[in-house]
């Protein structure tokens, strides 16, 4: 029986001499890696055989992705406070970009999700480069995305700041899910290489691995529960893996082209309003090596506190209950949720890429990720907010 699969090569493997003959001389200079995401159905001895392929760096099955959908209002938000204060969202005011003399300038930040709204007024003057990956065509139907952008880079929407990098000009908006926000691990590694080829340096990504749906899909096909359930943690464990190698062969570009930092959402899983014990950790893609990932915090009496929701073990938290943001078709609307949060890191990512470039320091996504590590703060969270909670602590602009 064949099956989808996502397939990863490194290009510069290549043999581009003639096959008979000795090895050729000279070592050369070292090359970046150049992915190549293709997409194939295979046999159980084909995945072997391609598997040993020296181009092939990983083979995946094909699995759902989701957006990290986001929560309702109520216990389970965990919001206290106003979203707006002398209008600037909380969110903004909180990590300090309202603060910060970066804005975001001359960096490229690329938006992963259901697409957007261009003609909101969050986005005039923006320079919006899209690709669908969907196969439901450009623009925002579901509304998510252009939520998220909005966060990132949005412009003020009547007489409100909602974006955290509103100087960026430059934005890659790749639609990986479509327009009921689902959609598949090949939609999104296309979608990263997309965004990389661009010249993309950060990336932001509040979407999720669908686990439980792969298992009731197969359920639904015949399988029993637990043999599903198996086959579903094999697809998740390739797709991991999947996931690292291409975030490796993306790392080795650092040198040539100064690299892309990837935000990725924590997820939504746990429910500590129902048992504080009930915590699901940090979930795929947030999960893969050189991801970071980011949990949500809400107002609390005390100081911030984590969202009852948000996954634990992120690396970062960012302001994700009540956050205010662009609404597709025009207006603002307030969501919750680790999707919301990721892209107040995601913009914070870009005051940093700013700040770097205009210092004298290596113009690099590690250079930039270690800022922005290096300056999360506590100081504004409660006092009993678990360190496995928030990571490093709450993302805070230059």
């Amino acid at each position: 029986m064949e099956q989808p699969y996502t397939i990863l090569r490194d290009m510069t493997r290549s043999r581009t001499r003639e096959p008979v003959g000795g090895a050729g001389g000279g070592t050369g200079p070292a090359l970046p890696a150049e992915p190549r995401i293709e997409r194939a159905s295979l046999a159980k001895r084909q995945v072997r055989d391609i598997a040993r392929d020296p181009e092939v760096r990983a083979v995946a099955p094909v699995m759902p992705t989701s957006l990290v959908r986001p929560v309702a209002d109520g216990p389970g938000a965990g919001h206290a406070g106003e979203e707006v204060v002398d209008g600037t969202t909380w969110g903004v005011a909180a990590v300090g970009a309202d603060a910060s003399a970066r804005t975001g300038a001359d960096v490229v930040v690329a938006v992963l999700d259901t697409g957007i709204d261009s003609a909101h007024p969050a986005f005039v003057g923006v320079d919006l480069v899209q690709q669908d990956f969907s196969g439901s065509g450009d623009g925002d139907r579901q509304g998510h995305g252009t939520h998220v952008a909005g966060t990132v880079l949005g412009r003020d929407v009547d007489g409100v700041r909602i974006g955290v990098a509103p100087g960026v000009t430059q934005a890659r908006i790749g639609k990986v899910l479509g327009d009921d926000g689902s959609g598949d691990s090949d939609m999104l590694f296309r979608g990263i290489q997309w965004a990389v080829g661009q010249g993309a340096q950060v990336i932001s990504m509040s979407l999720g691995f669908d686990f439980p749906g792969l298992v009731a899909y197969l359920v639904e096909k015949g399988w029993p529960v637990d043999l599903a359930t198996s086959r579903a943690l094999e697809a998740y464990r390739g797709n991991l893996r999947m996931f690292d190698a291409l975030m490796a062969m993306i790392a080795s570009q650092e040198a040539f082209t100064g690299g892309t930092l990837v935000v990725a959402a924590s997820g939504n899983e746990s429910r500590r309003q129902e048992n504080p014990d009930h915590e699901i950790g940090v979930s795929l893609p947030a999960a893969a090596e050189r991801v970071i990932s980011c949990g949500a915090l809400g107002q609390g009496a005390e100081g911030l506190v984590v969202a009852p929701f948000s996954n634990t073990f992120p690396q970062v938290a960012a302001p994700g209950v009540g956050v205010v943001s662009a609404r597709a078709g025009g207006g603002l609307v307030a969501l919750n949720g680790t999707s919301m949060a990721t892209p107040h890191a995601a913009g914070i990512a870009a005051l940093w890429w700013q700040d770097v470039l205009e210092s004298p320091l290596p113009s690099t996504a590690t250079t930039v990720t270690a800022r922005m590590l290096a300056h999360a703060s506590v100081t504004d969270l409660a006092a009993d907010v678990d360190v496995a909670d928030r990571g490093v602590g709450l993302v805070r602009a230059p």
